[in-house]
């Protein structure tokens, strides 16, 4: 069977579309050596830019040190109206933004649009959390005394963001970092650096429009020496990082190390749990899209399917009609569901995964196969597992979805918990008892738990993150921005005797 030719856009094309689109936003790239911006969509390179070093890492730190003494001591509405600002700007560029993440980072076209929208929907919360910043009174045990506890800006915040989602991680932490009172450094990721700098450059627009301290956000384009000067700078006081498990247990030591605060995001090998009262008509779209969107690139993408034994046969022939009509090619293209991995190391990775799991039992029953093009464009891979093996248990960021089968509830479960990664999780089913027992506390130890949709595609109200070797961060909505401050515990005493706690008797 011949696989359809895939017709991609040339590379002078995709150059010349990420110039009109910097263009649009004001920023231009910094002309230089060191940093490579490519396109997966030819695999090419687009522009050779300039990579700062680590003294440029070490004075964007203490410019934004110097811009936070002066931003923490702005009321916290007036500090949402700078990110209210930077949503404005975010909507009015919402297309040329999206452009830069498909021609970076290969996400097709809804996706692209769905990361930007993502950015305004964490503004819109910022700026509302900006009056929201509430401490609480606490009962004294004491009379005349009032306890009370506080929120306080913590300081320069340190962001290192991934590929995947190149400018929506960084505005879960910016936006809720502004609002909390704190500066923000930037390090992105080396493969994503144009939407970066146009990102960045809009919030400097929108930090002149309201007259907030000039250095108030730096972007770093650095490579791993300069992340790790960020890692180690004791002036910045939370890390927020996201990626893989190996960088996170590099990370989260160093910063501990000085005793900084770390907020790590981190590997997902999330699973969907197909009870026997499932919906299939229902979860055959959530399973397909959590799979095989975003090229399997994404945390939460579905790596671990669960299906109940007398549903499996069935699940796994549709799942193979599905996967067989994928549109794959180039992401700009309005049919297209299936973009390009992000380098020849994600396909690597990905082969290596499917030639472990056959020798370990499994059979590939739907794609695995590489188109013949420019760039990385694989067809995402079904393989049927005869138990939890090894690979399995691993996370492989590309389109590969293990099927394992199940006879009773607390298999599944055990199944599902037993990987070292805790992010995602999901159920469909139509047991109101299942249902709920998949949410209880000896259910999914992921912190994310659906029912009856997929593993991926979180909504900004919810705090995002996960368990175990997930790294236990939280970001984005819910309480996620109390990890920005710090708190203070204060006891008031207007009774005009000095009582001491628990009675205690001195002098």
């Amino acid at each position: 069977m011949t696989t359809p030719t895939i017709t991609l856009p040339t590379t002078d094309a995709l150059r010349e579309r990420a110039l009109t689109a910097l263009r649009a936003v004001g920023a231009t790239p910094p002309a230089g050596t060191g940093l490579s911006a490519r396109s997966p969509i030819t695999g090419e390179t687009l522009f050779e830019l300039r990579a700062d070093t680590v003294d440029d890492v070490d004075r964007a730190v203490g410019e934004a040190h110097e811009a936070y003494l002066t931003w923490r001591t702005t009321p916290a509405p007036a500090r949402g109206e700078l990110v209210r600002v930077l949503g404005e700007l975010l909507r009015e560029h919402k297309s040329d933004l999206a452009d830069l993440i498909t021609i970076e980072a290969g996400k097709i076209r809804s996706e692209a649009l769905g990361e930007v929208q993502e950015m305004i929907d964490i503004c819109d919360f910022a700026v509302g959390q900006s009056r929201q910043l509430y401490g609480r009174t606490i009962a004294s045990e004491r009379p005349g005394h009032r306890l009370a506890e506080t929120w306080h800006p913590l300081g320069v915040v340190g962001v290192i963001s991934a590929f995947n989602f190149p400018a929506a991680v960084w505005s879960w932490n910016t936006a809720l970092a502004l609002v909390a009172g704190d500066a923000v450094v930037w390090k992105p990721s080396e493969l994503t650096p144009l939407i970066s700098i146009a990102t960045a450059h809009l919030l400097d627009r929108a930090i002149d429009r309201v007259g907030a301290p000039t250095a108030l956000h730096r972007l770093v384009l650095a490579d791993r020496a300069g992340g790790e000067r960020l890692v180690d700078d004791a002036r910045v006081a939370l890390v927020s990082a996201t990626g893989s498990t190996r960088m996170g247990r590099e990370v989260g030591p160093r910063v501990a190390a000085r005793f900084g605060r770390s907020l790590l995001e981190l590997g997902g090998n999330n699973a969907t749990v197909v009870a026997p009262s499932a919906d299939l008509d229902l979860a055959l779209p959530g399973i397909v899209f959590a799979a095989a969107g975003t090229a399997g690139q994404r945390c939460t993408t579905l790596r671990r399917l669960i299906v109940h034994t007398d549903l499996a046969d069935e699940l796994v022939e549709r799942l193979v009609g599905a996967y067989g009509r994928l549109p794959i090619g180039d992401p700009f293209d309005e049919g297209t569901l299936v973009g390009p991995l992000v380098d020849e190391r994600a396909a690597t990775a990905m082969a290596d995964a499917l030639e472990r799991a056959q020798a370990e039992g499994g059979k590939v029953v739907a794609g695995g196969t590489r188109r013949d093009a420019p760039g990385v464009y694989v067809e995402p891979a079904v393989v049927r597992m005869p138990g939890q093996t090894a690979v399995v248990r691993e996370e492989t960021f590309a389109p590969i979805l293990y099927v394992l089968t199940y006879d009773t509830f607390e298999q599944a479960v055990a199944l599902h918990n037993d990987v070292p990664q805790g992010l995602s999780s999901s159920i469909f089913t139509r047991d109101q008892e299942e249902a709920e027992l998949f949410l209880a506390a000896d259910g999914s130890d992921c912190g994310i738990a659906n029912v009856n949709i997929g593993t991926s595609g979180a909504e900004i109200g919810g705090a995002f993150g996960g368990e175990k070797e997930t790294g236990g961060g939280r970001e984005s909505g819910s309480d996620a921005w109390k990890s920005y401050m710090r708190r203070a515990t204060n006891t008031v005493n207007y009774s005009g005797h000095l009582t001491l706690a628990q009675n205690v008797s001195f002098l």
